[in-house]
């Protein structure tokens, strides 16, 4: 591979931006573009193919996506369906029609089967149901590694298909109605704290029960893996990216509440779902395919997301301090 012109949807959203700039330090890429929603909308066909015939890719990185945590997913299940299949399944049928040479999608481990033993194998995604609050979400995103094993057996498209674990980083989502859980955290506590008063102490209320588990990987590390496998992978079996690690969401609470400062009342509402009951990767393919491992902990991570927030207040949050 050398000088090629490589396409990533959603290169300037929260991971796209980070896999933008892993590109552009890689010596095998050459040019790098970015295609805006603004311009072509990937939902209808003829922007996907106008989008195909004005940039000339030779490879593409499909990392666009509709997404938004356990409340969004409950408010929006249609939606989220409709968007990310209709995307995906376009990006990837044009690429195959005007002869892209490879493809990589980026999956979600919400595909995952509800209960799938820990620490989930690939071989285990057909194993069940997902979890019901992420399942439209899940299951379009899982028919796009059907549609990529598909196109390679029919087409000879070269198609790689990688499943991220939950992501967190600079540059997230830290909007309370459509955020994962690390930054919804990160502000909560933060503001908390500011809005504080002698005698008054904060209360921060977070869904569920705190026990469900889950694994977390620093945004710049899975742009590493991704631009990895885009280089190195050319099988159809879907990869694992993850931490190889678990934290129950009462013990990450304690662990960002710690990290901000927070020195109040955590209330739990068990009322609210709290989604998944685990999450951890087992990652041995990634290591074995491209030579890839996490690098940041969870703690180096959470201190450069909340050193990120509160550098950017204004940026992520603009209506917040108006």
């Amino acid at each position: 591979m050398s000088g090629k012109r490589v396409l990533v949807t959603g290169g300037a959203g929260f991971l796209g931006s980070f896999v933008v700039e892993q590109l552009q330090r890689t010596a095998w890429c050459g040019e790098v573009i970015v295609p805006r929603r603004r311009d072509y909308d990937l939902r209808d066909a003829a922007a996907v193919l106008r989008m195909y015939r004005d940039a000339r890719p030779e490879i593409v990185i499909h990392l666009a996506a509709s997404v938004g945590g356990i409340g969004a997913n409950r408010r929006n299940p249609a939606g989220l369906f409709y968007d990310n299949l209709i995307m995906g399944v376009q990006v990837m049928h044009y690429a195959q029609v005007v002869g892209v040479e490879k493809f990589v999608t980026v999956g979600t481990i919400c595909s995952y089967p509800k209960y799938t033993p820990v620490p989930f194998r690939e071989e285990r995604l057909w194993d069940g149901y997902p979890e019901e609050t992420n399942a439209p979400y899940g299951l379009a995103k899982k028919m796009l590694l059907v549609q990529a094993q598909a196109y390679r057996q029919q087409y000879g498209l070269n198609a790689i298909y990688l499943l991220p674990v939950n992501l967190y980083g600079p540059r997230d989502n830290f909007d309370l109605e459509t955020s994962h859980v690390i930054p919804a955290m990160v502000r909560k506590f933060i503001e908390a704290q500011e809005r504080a008063s002698p005698g008054r102490p904060p209360t921060v209320v977070l869904w569920g029960d705190g026990t469900p588990t889950r694994e977390f990987l620093y945004v710049e590390d899975c742009a590493e893996a991704i631009v990895l496998a885009t280089e190195r992978y050319n099988k159809p079996e879907p990869v694992n990216l993850g931490a190889g690690f678990e934290i129950s969401i009462r013990d990450l609470a304690q662990l960002i509440a710690g990290c901000t400062g927070f020195q109040g009342t955590i209330r739990w509402d068990p009322d609210q779902p709290g989604g998944q009951p685990r999450r951890c990767l087992d990652t041995q393919r990634a290591a074995a395919e491209f030579g890839w491992g996490a690098r940041t902990s969870l703690l180096d991570g959470i201190e450069k997301t909340i050193a990120w927030f509160q550098a950017h207040r204004r940026e992520a949050v603009p209506h917040a301090l108006s």
